[in-house]
């Protein structure tokens, strides 16, 4: 049997995990996943406060989370 999370707290993981950006990220992904009722599940302002300061704490984004290389002085210069 797979346990599957509630979508209340797969918005908690999302929003711990550093991959959503805002709240609209983390509903976006759970519709994506398949979740169902997300504005239902996701109501109220102190739950959208919440989970907005944890995207905000935890964001890491495509730059911070793959930065460029320095790149490397030519040999011989």
């Amino acid at each position: 049997m797979t346990f599957r999370p509630t979508t209340l707290e797969r918005a908690y993981q999302l929003a711990r995990g550093g991959e959503c950006r805002t709240v609209s990220d983390i509903k976006q992904k759970l519709q994506a996943e398949g979740f169902e009722r997300i504005q239902d599940s996701l109501y109220g302002p102190s739950l959208t406060s919440a989970l907005r300061k944890l995207c905000q704490e935890n964001f890491t984004g495509s730059v911070a989370a793959d930065p460029s290389p320095e790149p490397s002085p030519a040999a011989g210069d």
